[in-house]
Order: C-alpha cells, then structure tokens, then sequence
C-alpha cells in the first residue's frame, strides 16, 4: 500500500534526521550524560518520536505527489476523468468527509491509495493501469475503498501508533547507546554510531507493529468499500487483482501494491496488506 510505505520511509527518515540534529545541537548528549534521567529522557524520546509522525503526516500528500508523479484533475480533461471525480464526490457525501483531491499516476500496474493530514483535506490517487484494466463497477470499488480509508481516520492513528513506537525506538537506542559508552566526561563518538544503529534495527523492528495495524485496517477499508460500492463489486475488484497479480510483485514493487502479496512465516509479519484471498473471503463471510 502506497500511503504506507511513503509514510514509514518518510518517518524513519524524519527520526534520523532528528536525531542527528539533537546531537548537533548538544540536546542528545545534555540529556544522555552522566547517567542521564530516564524520566527526562523518556520525555525527550516522546517530543522527537510524535515530532518525526507528525512531520510525516504532516507533508504525506506532498511526498505522494512528489514521488509517484500524482497528475491533480484540477478541470476533467476527458469523460473518465469527470467520471473519476464525480465518483469520488458522490462516496466522499455519502462517506460524511470532504471531497479530495483526485489524480491519476502512471503506472501499469492496477494501483490506488488515499493520503493526507486530515479527513476533509485527502488525495486519492489511481494508476492509469487501474482505469485500463477493470471495469467501471470495479474502479468505483477502489475508489471506495480509498474513501474509506479517508473517513475511518487511518493516517491519523497510523500517526499516533507510529508516534508511541517512535518513543520507545529512541528510548531504547538511547538507552543502548549509554550501555555501550559508559564513559563519565559525556558520550563520545561509540555512543552516537551504536545510537543510530539501534535506531535504524529497532526501528525496522518496530514496523511490524505498523504493518499488523495496516492489516486490520485493510479488512475494515474492504468493508467499507463494500459498503460504499456494493460487496459484489468489492469482490469483484479484489478478485480482478489476483488475477492481475498471479505471482509475487518484484521486491522493489511490492511494497507499492494495493493488492499486496503472498507471504508467510517471518515475511507475513512485515506485509502493509492481508493476502487477497483473505481480503476476500472476510467478505464474502460478511455477506452470509
């Protein structure tokens, strides 16, 4: 799921780049040194931790836009793109959320995602594969999906749940670093480097929690897609990307995907996407 990925690239990348601006500025070795006081550092972890999610929530439709090359459909050129707005206006009223903006991306692949800081203020974006290759009932079903997504507030908890694991990242790499450098005259150079190591290994680490987040909100996403659009298109949407996908996407791809990709074992735990035919089957159990 793009919105996803571009948000935890984004915020590991924000973290990273906090942290090497406390210990630039002196905060990082003020309050590690000598001991430091868990309380404050814990206080301290909290401020940079939210500050990075926030910071990448805060420019996550600039960055979709920026790196998928997302075209905004400011005036409708042609009937599809009228009719992709028209579509998205009429779910966004019925979802009770502002209308997004609306833009197309190119990719061959059936792709969509929905990004933004607030529910009245989203983008939803599709591929140019997606329009070429299903059918009307089906793309309207994505949309809806994306929609969804927008009105269950997902960006925003995905914040806060990045927010909480962001603390304890920089907590616990603090914490680690004081470990490893136990000198009393202040933290030197080991301290630094065996910081921004366990930042980035806890940090990978700690997407788990994220990624198991994002499989539930897909099944919630899928229902109100179904809601929005009918369950049979839903299905139908859902099952026209298995079979556009029958095997596994590249590694540099699958991350991208909306539909995601097969895994098991350890590789289950760091998929954005529950496997389709999951995604479907909890659908059709609903209608039962």
């Amino acid at each position: 799921m793009k919105r996803i990925f571009l948000f935890l690239v984004t915020n590991l990348a924000v973290v990273l780049v906090l942290s090497v601006v406390a210990r630039l500025l002196g905060i990082d070795q003020y309050m590690t040194a000598r001991g430091g006081d868990l309380g404050g550092l814990l206080v301290f972890a909290a401020l940079f931790g939210f500050g990075g999610a926030l910071i990448s929530l805060a420019i996550s439709k600039w960055m979709a836009k920026r790196s998928m090359g997302v075209r905004v459909i400011t005036q409708p050129a042609n009937p599809t793109e009228q009719w992709l707005v028209n579509t998205v206006r009429a779910q966004a009223e019925q979802a009770g959320i502002g209308m997004p903006e609306v833009g197309i991306f190119d990719s061959p692949q059936p792709n969509a995602f929905a990004t933004g800081a607030r529910r009245d203020a989203a983008l939803v974006a599709v591929s140019s594969g997606l329009l070429r290759s299903m059918s009307q009932k089906e793309a309207e079903a994505v949309l809806a999906h994306e929609v969804s997504h927008v009105a269950n507030g997902d960006m925003v908890t995905l914040t806060l749940i990045q927010g909480i694991v962001n603390t304890f990242v920089i907590f616990l790499a603090r914490v680690i670093g004081g470990l490893v450098d136990r000198r009393e005259d202040g933290r030197g150079m080991a301290y630094f480097a065996t910081v921004m190591v366990a930042e980035l290994v806890l940090g990978i680490l700690a997407s788990m929690i994220v990624m198991w987040f994002s499989r539930q909100r897909e099944f919630r996403a899928d229902a109100g897609g179904a809601h929005l659009a009918g369950t049979a298109n839903m299905i139908g949407a859902l099952e026209r990307l298995k079979a556009a996908h029958p095997q596994p996407l590249p590694s540099q791809m699958a991350a991208f995907g909306i539909a995601g990709g097969p895994g098991a074992g350890l590789k289950r735990l760091f998929m954005s996407h529950p496997p389709l035919d999951e995604r479907i089957a909890a659908l059709r159990n609903a209608r039962l």
